[in-house]
Order: structure tokens, then C-alpha cells, then sequence
């Protein structure tokens, strides 16, 4: 089944976690600078603070094909240019993937912000509450805002900005929220702290303990030459 927004199946990550319990869809777009009508859009809002367009993941895998970066721009100018049509697309999709799924005896899973950081899961987690959905986000505030039970953030850190840096492990302190770190060469056990889980092993945030450090490996040769503060050096 082709999807016209999220992909299922064909992602090295989330395919780890995908199996007889949990299927996860996940929807890629551009990131950083797109040029819509003449301004600039960065759907990661926090790109240039977090320096983490250098490293990204949009750029790694097969995200290094002409091809996949086509069609995660061709959703990038669907969305800033029919955000209404984007939308009913997205939710066609949603049913379509969820209904499959559950016909299996499969809990569906939808990560919709894999390059980007809109935060529409949080909406459409009130729509679909038999999907799991959940994210990576630098957005700080989500993490002291209340969410639907089926929807599930993981900050993600980066010290190129000290002032971000700090807000982000003084969340996890006081939320119990995780936040993702991305090491070049190893994860440790322990980072500022707090407990290192390892979130290369699969996808499914929603199920680690709370109040931990998710490491991850650098993936990518962009990502683990940077020095931008976004990947941690260990």
C-alpha cells in the first residue's frame, strides 16, 4: 500500500520496532529553507538555534537520494501551500494505515514529525486515539504542556546553544520528559547525570522510562564530522 504522506516499512529506524505488536508510519519532509512565494520557511523551527540542519537526519540514508529529497519537498510545498488539502490527506492516510494495522492485531504508530517539528501529531492524537503517535521535538514548552495520553514527546538536545542546552535538562529534571542526544563515537552510560538509555536499538519512545537520556549515534558523514554543538563528542 503507497501512502501519499507517511511511509511504513521502509524506514531503517523505525523498522526495528515494527513486528507483531507495533507498526510504526512516519512522515518525512524538508526541513530547512524551503522558498515558498518568496520567504524562507523552516518547518524545524529551531534548526539555526539548535545548529542541528548540519547533522540532520534529512541527509543521511536515503535521504541523500534526489529522489526521497523531492518528495520530502514536494510535502513540504503541499503543506505550506494547501494546508487544508495537506491536512485531509494526512488524515486519509491515517485512517487507511490504522485500519490496516488493527486488522492485523497491530497497535498502529504514527511518528509524523520525522524532519520537521510542527507538532501536528498533538492534534491529530485527539482524532485517532487508537494510534500511538509520538516525536522527537526541541520545542522546550511541550514538555510542560498537557497531552493527549497517546501522544508522546522526547526533546532533543544540543549544545550549541548554552541557554538551550540548560533548558532542555532542566525539563527532563522537572518533567520526567526524555531528551534525545546524539554521541559521535559511543553512548556512555551516564550524560549530566542522568541514566543513558540506547534509542538506536528501535524507535518506540513511548516505551522508555522516564527521566532518561536517549543516546544516539551519529548517523551520516555530515553528522559525525559536525562540531556545531548538536553532536556530542565523547
Amino acid at each position: 500500500m503507497t501512502y501519499n504522506l507517511i511511509g511504513v516499512g521502509n524506514n531503517a529506524k523505525t523498522v526495528k520496532g515494527d513486528g507483531s505488536e507495533y507498526v510504526t508510519g512516519i512522515m518525512y519532509m524538508k526541513p530547512y529553507k524551503t522558498v515558498y512565494k518568496g520567504k524562507v520557511h523552516n518547518i524545524c523551527a529551531m534548526a539555526d538555534k539548535a545548529k542541528c540542519h548540519e547533522g540532520c537526519l534529512n541527509i543521511a540514508g536515503r535521504g541523500q537520494m534526489n529522489v526521497v529529497q523531492r518528495g520530502r519537498e514536494r510535502k513540504t510545498m503541499f503543506y505550506l501551500s494547501d494546508r487544508i488539502g495537506f491536512m485531509d490527506t494526512l488524515v486519509n492516510d491515517l485512517h487507511t494505515f490504522s485500519r490496516r494495522q488493527r486488522n492485523k492485531g497491530i497497535q498502529p504508530c504514527a511518528r509524523l514529525d520525522g524532519t520537521s517539528d510542527l507538532g501536528i501529531a498533538a492534534k491529530m492524537a485527539n482524532v485517532f486515539p487508537e494510534i500511538q503517535f509520538y516525536d522527537y521535538t526541541k520545542v522546550v514548552k511541550r514538555a510542560y504542556e498537557d497531552k493527549p495520553l497517546n501522544y508522546h514527546i522526547t526533546l532533543s538536545y544540543s549544545e550549541a546553544d548554552p541557554d538551550y542546552a540548560e533548558q532542555v535538562l532542566t525539563a527532563v529534571r522537572e518533567t520526567g520528559t526524555n531528551a534525545a542526544v546524539v554521541f559521535r563515537d559511543k553512548i556512555p552510560a551516564t550524560f549530566k547525570g542522568l541514566p543513558v538509555i540506547n534509542g538506536d536499538a528501535d524507535d518506540l519512545r513511548f516505551l522508555d522510562p522516564k527521566g532518561v537520556i536517549v543516546g544516539l549515534l551519529a548517523k551520516g558523514k555530515k553528522a559525525k564530522q559536525d562540531k556545531s554543538g548538536f553532536v556530542i563528542y565523547g
